[in-house]
């Protein structure tokens, strides 16, 4: 198992540090209370007008027939690693607000929810994938999304870590490389 802490330059809280994009997932199940959990950090997130534009729609593993169903609809490259996730979910955006007019925010407030359920679940040992691999097309298809409702953002994929050698390639050394992030003065303009 490999547990790849960040190594911040600042003081950040450890459950920042300690949430990476994992790969290798063991074939421990998660129950349904911690996925209740979970949800509930979700439902904590900010959003625009208080709109809490997100839905999940999610399987388990020994679920195989839904499982499957949300396995389908991801790209190759995620495939051949998702398979062994405990848990799959898509992650849904509502386009519009109560009052009809468009969510501009809606993507962005799904965010915010995925980052409290994945501060969450890292915080209860369990580690996640948030992926943009999957056909948009076939999600709406199979999962019989309603798109003048709904959009379909991201996957992710949950559960606790396994060994990174039962992985094959190029997945072993992406779940082995030390994890970087860009410099401050690369995403950060202080106006004056």
């Amino acid at each position: 198992m490999s547990i790849k802490i960040a190594k911040t330059k600042h003081k950040v809280i450890d459950v920042i540090k300690e949430r990476w994009s994992a790969r290798s997932f063991s074939d421990k199940a998660i129950s349904e209370t911690d996925m209740e959990t979970l949800f509930e950090a979700a439902s904590w997130a900010f959003s625009a007008n208080n709109a809490q534009p997100w839905e999940y729609i999610y399987a388990h593993k020994d679920d195989l027939a839904a499982f499957d169903k949300l396995h389908n609809c991801l790209l190759g490259g995620n495939q051949p690693w998702t398979k062994n996730a405990a848990v799959l979910m898509a992650v849904l955006a509502h386009k519009k607000l109560d009052n009809g007019h468009e969510n501009r925010a809606a993507k962005h407030d799904v965010g915010a929810a995925n980052t409290s359920l994945m501060l969450q679940a890292t915080s209860m040992g369990i580690y996640g994938h948030v992926m943009g691999g999957f056909d948009p097309g076939k999600a709406v298809e199979i999962l019989n999304i309603n798109t003048e409702v709904s959009e379909p953002v991201v996957f992710i994929a949950l559960g606790y870590l396994d060994s990174a050698e039962k992985l094959d390639e190029p997945f072993k050394t992406r779940e082995l490389t030390p994890r970087t992030r860009k410099p401050l003065d690369e995403i950060v303009k202080r106006l004056r």
